[in-house]
């Protein structure tokens, strides 16, 4: 069973341009990295480099210093009821974690099969009205590149 404690991690590059991935069990739903917490003792920022890792094959530890960050927003919703079924009975709502990871440049990218079928990098403006989540929507929109 999922833990109701997730990450959100918005990749980016300096030209502004955001990775988005589209799900395997939903075309056309375009989202940033996603993950639930493994166990209940697993740190966010340790979620967050294992689902970049998983579902995109970027190394954050292979990144200079820094290039992971936690932007310290939390969002709670409510999981969508065909979903709920991978939590444990009467969890209802998800609390996510909100990071960045920053990139020179646009990096190769090598998708979870299972989990992801494309992916695209796109402008900020863009990328924020391709996202199904309105947390992911808000998210991008809210993203401050240097």
């Amino acid at each position: 069973m999922k833990i109701p404690i997730s990450v959100l991690v918005l990749i980016h590059n300096l030209n502004r341009d955001v990775l988005l991935i589209e799900r395997a069990d939903r075309p056309d739903f375009w989202q940033s990295v996603t993950g639930s917490l493994d166990s209940p003792d697993e740190s966010l920022e340790v979620a967050a480099i294992r689902e970049v890792a998983e579902e995109t094959g970027i190394d954050v530890h292979a990144l200079p210093k820094g290039a992971l960050q936690n932007l310290h927003h939390q969002v709670e919703y409510e999981i969508y009821p065909k979903w709920r079924h991978r939590y444990p009975p009467g969890v209802v709502k998800n609390t996510e974690h909100c990071f960045k990871v920053e990139l020179p440049a646009r990096v190769p990218v090598t998708l979870a099969a299972k989990e992801h079928v494309d992916f695209r990098w796109e402008p900020i403006s863009v990328a924020s009205s391709l996202c199904f989540s309105p947390s992911n929507q808000e998210a991008i929109s809210k993203l401050k590149i240097k």
